[in-house]
């Protein structure tokens, strides 16, 4: 990490002014729907080009247990608010549809024969946010029934051609009761205790994704294994073709900073990794989060075809819009 605070701004050869920074982005995922009008106004000012609205928000709603019908509720929302959305601003929002594992879903069978039809919407361009989760909302969910639902999801990925996003455990019930309680309203007593190790649930859920995607026969091309931290980089960028995403809106919460990613891209190459934002209403967010972190990445000496690559053209091919 060290290595790159002596570099040049972005490539400018050192004496010389750097030039504009006028790099678009693309945020495949984000709780747009949680967010307010200021915030997507941010984005527009931000040089935000496209956002992918993640469906699924149950697990900080105000209901539990989670039933199929609050879900397809939650699904049919967030495609209607899109429409909306992209008439009152000046990028284009799409939508992911799947079902989230960070709380127990009554009826959950019914959603995934539900799921393709989804998938059909032109809004639709990817499905998730999924996978492994080692602590949950009030309503556990035992690995082999989340190995179940994770799975059937990547079938539907498969045969529709669609990305899958990769949820991947963050904080220990603990640590995010005692340590977030000030920036996360669901940080409480709510949450179940841990299946996985705490301190090696990331891991640990993302060998099982990667072991269920193997068995669907899914695409390394198609699955984005998110919310990344340098624990897994090795991991996904050595031993898979997988794309990884790093969630930037909440450095407290996640446990990397910039120069993370920066190292990331200089020991990898910049063609698999992709930045999202992640940001939710219920927490503590900046929406100019994708912003500052392309900023935070020249000021590293990042080179800015690289920066592109990661907020713009990767997420663009990924997601397969324009």
């Amino acid at each position: 990490m060290t290595s790159f605070t002596n570099r040049p701004l972005g490539g400018t050869p050192a004496g010389e002014t750097p030039e504009p920074l006028e790099i678009p982005w693309i945020d495949i995922h984000q709780h747009t729907q949680s967010l307010t009008w200021n915030d997507r106004e941010r984005f527009d000012l931000s040089g935000a080009r496209a956002a992918v609205m993640i469906a699924a928000g149950y697990y900080w709603a105000p209901y539990r247990p989670v039933s199929a019908d609050d879900v397809r509720f939650l699904w049919d929302d967030a495609l209607r608010r899109a429409a909306c959305f992209d008439h009152r601003h000046f990028y284009d929002q799409y939508v992911a549809v799947g079902v989230h594992t960070w709380a127990g879903v009554e009826g959950s069978e019914e959603l995934l024969a539900a799921l393709p039809d989804y998938c059909a919407d032109e809004r639709v361009v990817a499905i998730g946010e999924t996978g492994i989760e080692s602590t949950h909302h009030t309503v556990g969910w035992g690995i082999d029934e989340q190995r179940d639902v994770v799975r059937e999801q990547m079938h539907v990925a498969r045969e529709t051609g669609l990305p899958i996003l990769i949820h991947t455990p963050g904080s220990s019930k603990g640590g995010l009761s005692a340590r977030y309680s000030h920036s996360y309203e669901e940080a409480n007593a709510s949450f179940t205790e841990p299946l996985l190790g705490p301190a090696t649930a990331k891991r640990e859920a993302v060998e099982i994704d990667l072991e269920l995607a193997d068995e669907t026969g899914l695409s390394d091309e198609q699955v984005v294994i998110d919310h990344a931290s340098p624990e897994i980089v090795p991991l996904v960028l050595e031993n898979t073709d997988c794309y990884l995403s790093f969630s930037v809106s909440a450095p407290w919460l996640r446990g990397f900073d910039p120069a993370d990613v920066a190292s990331a891209i200089e020991a990898y190459g910049a063609d698999r990794i992709v930045l999202d934002t992640d940001l939710i209403g219920a927490m503590e967010h900046d929406a100019f989060a994708m912003k500052r972190t392309i900023m935070d990445l020249c000021r590293l000496g990042v080179d800015r075809e690289d920066v592109r690559a990661i907020v713009y053209e990767n997420p663009s091919k990924l997601l397969g819009i324009d």
